[in-house]
């Protein structure tokens, strides 16, 4: 039977799983998106036979993590750009104020979150502006963290990269010469700092392990020793962070400004 190949759908008894295959695996694994859907993490030269038997053999911990996933259903909110509105960062709490100032549409100033109205009259512009004021303080704070935490767990630093990754916080990729590439998502520096540090650690820990086995956690739990709690936190307090989802009529919800 030929092996896996990365990128491949594999369907075991109804479930679809999407392959991964990774020359620095040795095991089989699994992981449930964020999006419900399945990955199935495989080594090398791993043939199909061998996958569907670790699949059905895992189906009690698949079945139990997306009941879990159901329990935690995201009620991300959406954001029409008005005044007063709350935006997030860092863990703090910033109230929107629309402004008729020179400058950048969005900035931070005198604990209130300042936007341009001319760029808060077009919501998608509105979106535009504010996630891309994300991805740039969060590249600078993540710039910061990430030496620190590269140290602790005695890897490289890898290339860091701040973006819509999807539903995931973060994500690594290893490259052929360098220290490969971690991206986090703009949407994360609303959780508290510590949060996000936890993100950035979990993704430094991908550099030694692949998956999310037995050595993978403790090799983070080294690191962080409260790494369980502040995975619970974050599964909590993700439900609840603004995706960059607006009103699917951009009108509603719009308030008259002058």
């Amino acid at each position: 039977m030929s092996p896996l190949s990365d990128g491949q759908e594999l369907t075991v008894d109804g479930r679809v799983f999407q392959v991964r295959v990774s020359s620095r695996r040795s095991k089989l694994g699994l992981t449930v998106e964020r999006d419900g859907s399945l990955t199935l993490r495989a080594p090398s030269a791993c043939d199909a036979m061998r996958a569907e038997a670790f699949v059905r053999g895992s189906r009690q911990w698949i079945d139990g993590k997306l009941r879990l996933r159901d329990q935690l259903r995201p009620v991300h909110p959406t954001r029409a750009f008005t005044d007063g509105e709350t935006y997030r960062y860092l863990g703090r709490e910033y109230r929107l104020l629309l402004v008729d100032e020179s400058g950048a549409p969005v900035r931070l100033s005198a604990g209130r979150l300042r936007l341009d109205k001319a760029t808060a009259a077009d919501v998608q512009m509105a979106r535009r502006s504010v996630t891309a004021w994300y991805r740039r303080v969060g590249q600078n704070w993540a710039q910061g963290r990430l030496q620190p935490w590269a140290a602790r767990m005695d890897v490289a630093e890898p290339a860091v990269t701040v973006r819509d990754v999807g539903r995931r916080w973060g994500t690594y990729r290893a490259g052929d010469t360098d220290s490969g590439q971690m991206s986090l998502h703009w949407a994360v520096f609303q959780l508290p700092a510590q949060l996000v540090d936890y993100v950035i650690a979990h993704e430094l820990a991908h550099m030694r392990v692949a998956g999310h086995g037995p050595d993978y956690w403790r090799l983070l739990r080294r690191a962080i020793p409260e790494c369980e709690r502040l995975k619970e936190e974050l599964d909590e307090m993700g439900r609840r962070v603004w995706l960059g989802d607006v009103p699917a009529d951009p009108a509603r919800g719009r308030g008259v400004t002058h």
